[in-house]
């Protein structure tokens, strides 16, 4: 049935919304986001969870046992590498190891701590957090061997530019082991989908909800000029930034990232300790409904599925975006920026994200029918304490997307430069620039919700599937390194 024409009613970009919606995000859904039973509730009914949650969930824990809990053992060594303690400035690379984190956090701490984390709790309850911070916690390990080989299997160019990332690694690791045909379609399907993750989730979904709860703030930019003039606006901001490659953004989110959780952060805490004895039963509440099956098993395992959802939304351990940040570290030992980046998921995830979870659950705005979804929960959540709290939490959601939207920016102009080479990066730049003003005239979040998932989660099976087939390069690279930092070989 063809779709109809827009109406008087209807504008013009929202009919595209429903194109969009009908041809793009639907059709991807049913081939990405399909349905693995594994067995039947008392009903007979069958159990399902998306494959994509089941291949990141196998994969963290495979890496973390491969590793021998790398994520608990190598915490205090990330820190001393990030606090510059190993780094020689001569070393080959664009960025430090803290500014290569910055930027990675940049991407990662982002809406989808602040409204991927409402959206969790809204459709799964309090129990998708215990699920969340576990998934935050084996993502560690994922996060540890992706990065490793991006640095491993990173190029400099002369001009000192690096590329780097899962199309790398995925293609010349592979060919490495007698696996090169492989490893190219491995390669090509992980950038279309990193570019397409670029456009959804890291730009669209940003634009979209920091829009969202501006327009709530600020009525009058709800609809028309005023909903145009914020969109053009936002254009002209992150094409400024993208337009310097990786140093500005380097620099760029080594101020801001800081400065955005420290805030954040601050804000919780305040909330929190302003409801105090409501923060015991919370957690025992995350807990308990965690393992409930007063819904039945289907319930039980929904409730799981949107926590590791959403930690694989929000800490992007396992879909490979990171590693292409910190192959651009300045390091001559692929296993240290491992180090480095397995410290992402812990901030991102067990503190970020649960601080958001925490402040809804104790404020009682998950209960409350007027509270809405996704951010508005969480400006709901924080009003409850001071009235001007939500237009704090909106310049910080306005700080969240903007820098994740120009990390996002990098990594799909990487991706992008892997399949058509560097002269048409000037088309990849207009086309991410105009999915930005999309995100901010569409009206239905769930739309560029579901297509920022389906792309962004998307990428986790060919990366998955070739760090597993290299995890014996990561493991004996690991074990060298052990032994000379051992032996106090590295100087500090």
């Amino acid at each position: 049935m063809p779709t109809p024409p827009p109406t008087a009613q209807e504008p013009l970009f929202h009919l595209f919304e429903r194109l969009f919606s009908d041809w793009v995000v639907k059709p991807l859904d049913a081939v990405i986001f399909f349905d693995v039973a594994f067995w039947d509730d008392a009903a007979g009914n069958a159990i399902v969870i998306p494959a994509v949650v089941a291949w990141l969930v196998f994969g963290a824990i495979f890496f973390t046992l491969r590793f021998r809990f790398i994520n608990l053992t190598g915490f205090r060594h990330g820190i001393d590498c990030v606090r510059g303690r190993y780094s020689e400035s001569d070393d080959a690379g664009e960025v430090s190891h803290f500014q290569a984190l910055a930027a990675a956090l940049s991407a990662t701490v982002g809406l989808g701590n602040i409204a991927g984390v409402a959206f969790a709790l809204g459709i799964g309850g309090p129990g998708a957090t215990f699920w969340m911070i576990l998934g935050g916690l084996f993502g560690m390990s994922s996060k540890f061997a992706e990065c490793a080989l991006a640095q491993r299997y990173r190029q400099i160019d002369t001009n000192g530019h690096v590329i780097g990332g899962p199309m790398l690694y995925l293609r010349d690791g592979l060919a490495e082991r007698g696996l090169g045909g492989l490893g190219r379609v491995l390669s090509l399907v992980f950038a279309v989908m990193c570019i397409g993750a670029s456009f959804g989730g890291g730009n669209m979904f940003q634009a979209n909800q920091s829009f969202k709860l501006l327009a709530q703030e600020v009525p009058a930019l709800a609809a028309g000029s005023g909903q145009i003039g914020v969109g053009l606006a936002l254009v002209l901001l992150v094409g400024l930034v993208i337009v310097g490659g990786i140093r500005r953004i380097g620099e760029v989110a080594s101020i801001l990232v800081p400065g955005m959780c420290l805030l954040y952060m601050g804000c919780g805490l305040v909330i929190l300790v302003g409801h105090a004895s409501a923060v015991p039963e919370a957690l025992a509440t995350i807990v308990r409904e965690a393992f409930s099956f007063e819904a039945g098993l289907g319930g039980f395992v929904g409730t799981l599925v949107q926590g590791f959802r959403r930690a694989a939304f929000s800490n992007e351990a396992g879909v490979g975006s990171a590693a292409i940040a910190h192959s651009a570290a300045r390091t001559q030992e692929p296993i240290r920026e491992g180090y480095v980046a397995l410290l992402e998921p812990f901030i991102d995830t067990v503190i970020v994200c649960t601080t958001t979870a925490l402040v809804i659950i104790v404020t009682g705005a998950l209960d409350r029918p007027d509270a809405g979804s996704g951010i508005a929960l969480t400006a709901t959540a924080f009003a409850t304490v001071f009235p001007w709290f939500p237009k704090l939490l909106t310049l910080i959601a306005l700080l969240f997307a903007f820098s994740t939207m120009i990390s996002w920016s990098y990594y799909g102009e990487r991706a992008w430069i892997f399949l058509f080479g560097e002269r048409s990066i000037l088309v990849y730049q207009l086309v991410f620039l105009a999915f930005t003003f999309g995100g901010v005239i569409f009206q239905n979040a769930a739309v560029v919700l579901d297509f920022g998932d389906l792309m962004l989660l998307g990428m986790a099976f060919p990366n998955i599937a070739g760090v597993l087939l290299l995890s014996g390069v990561i493991g004996r690279d690991l074990e060298r390194y052990r032994a000379r930092l051992a032996a106090d070989e590295f100087e500090r």
